[in-house]
């Protein structure tokens, strides 16, 4: 169904899943960035014993109304003894060191003072001062990390003090990027006219894809040479879960990628939406393996990506389907250009305690100007039944 609504081309891309990508165990120091493909369940309890948060002495705190108390040993951190603190005895404990039996409270160095083999109560402490309880960082059978985490700084550290050495990841998908066209240059090659560019698209994507977690595969560009298109499609796609393309699929006579698309005899999941930019938009499953066919305009092709294919790839590796957005207070009147759904790139900021979104720099015009998403920009989200929004409006923001 062609320029279905948004809502619906995502439901259909959403149904059209039927499997995930597969599993690979990495070593902990390769594992930054890729995709947890397991829940990582705490074995123990952490820390498994009372344990020591500062320098002091292991003490009850019932009896600093003593005044003093007997240093009785020395415990450092990463040795054990077979101590018990009783009626009026202590023993001297460092950061990290197991709370001695029979002791409930931790006195820190500055709150005593030492004559002889005693020490003096200068300041005392509530009971189980700087006393670590058993599973304070987490108790045996806790879901520590869920499956489909992004696997981050934080992530590789409880990972190692949970004694991983491997840990189970999903494979990353492969996609190729191809981008189409006679006007476009690729690196290095030489102006011959001034009607000629330099291809953004390409890299913008692989940029995109590669920040998500995609393996991805840069083709050379092709011009507008259907026979050529059909070879570098047919060729990217017997190596890729994923085929990218930019440009070739509006209702122009060069465009060439929607007619080799319908040769394929594919299961059409989207065929054009009723959003802006992308409409032309086509998105086909030939087997397990996708192409996404999108427009050839920099930032068009740009938000495509963010919205059709980073929810297929969360999905496919055990991650929520859905985008993040937003509730943002605008802080600007707007005034929409389309009968269209508007992607439209904004700024969100934090301002006097709330969330607001701005267009400041936002440049109005064409699908082109791919300069628009430069710093942290979001993306504006606007009904297609809306005409204009009211500075203080409550608008829907999607986080990218």
């Amino acid at each position: 169904m062609k320029f279905e609504n948004f809502e619906d081309t995502l439901k259909a891309l959403e149904n059209s899943i039927d499997s995930t990508y597969g599993k690979e165990k990495v070593f902990l120091s390769d594992a930054l960035g890729r995709i947890l493909a397991e829940d990582i369940i705490a074995k123990a309890n952490n820390p498994e014993f009372e344990t020591s948060s500062m320098d002091g002495y292991a003490i009850r705190a019932q009896d600093q109304k003593l005044g003093n108390l007997e240093i009785i040993d020395y415990l450092p951190a990463g040795s054990y003894k077979d101590n018990l603190v009783v009626e009026g005895t202590c023993v001297k404990t460092f950061t990290g060191s197991l709370m001695s039996e029979g002791s409930d409270s931790l006195i820190p160095i500055e709150n005593v003072e030492v004559v002889g083999d005693e020490i003096k109560i200068i300041s005392p402490v509530p009971k189980g001062f700087a006393a670590r309880p058993i599973g304070e960082n987490y108790k045996k059978g806790e879901v520590l990390i869920k499956k489909g985490t992004k696997i981050r700084y934080a992530e590789i550290g409880v990972l190692a003090e949970l004694g991983y050495v491997q840990v189970s990841v999903f494979v990353k998908p492969r996609i190729s990027i191809l981008a189409t066209g006679s006007e476009i240059l690729d690196f290095g090659e030489v102006k011959e006219n001034i009607s000629q560019i330099r291809s953004s698209n390409h890299v913008t994507l692989e940029a995109i894809l590669n920040e998500a977690g995609a393996d991805t595969i840069r083709s050379p560009i092709v011009k507008d040479d259907k026979s050529k298109i059909r070879e570098v499609m047919n060729e990217a796609l017997r190596h890729s879960d994923i085929l990218v393309t930019t440009g070739g699929v509006s209702v122009g006579d060069y465009d060439f990628v929607k007619e080799i698309l319908g040769d394929m005899k594919p299961k059409y999941i989207v065929d054009g939406a009723f959003i802006k930019p992308g409409r032309h938009i086509k998105i086909v499953k030939i087997g397990y393996k996708y192409i996404f066919a999108l427009p050839g305009f920099p930032y068009s092709s740009s938000v495509g990506v963010f919205l059709y294919i980073l929810p297929l790839l969360r999905a496919m590796s055990g991650r929520s389907f859905e985008a993040k957005v937003l509730k943002a207070y605008i802080d600007e009147d707007y005034k929409k250009r389309s009968k269209y759904k508007e992607f439209t790139a904004c700024n969100l900021v934090l301002k006097d305690g709330k969330v607001t979104v701005n267009l400041d720099g936002k440049k109005t015009g064409s699908s082109a100007i791919l300069n628009n998403m430069l710093g942290d920009a979001a993306l504006l989200c606007i009904n297609e039944e809306t005409t204009e929004i009211k500075k203080g409006d409550l608008v829907n923001v999607m986080v990218l």
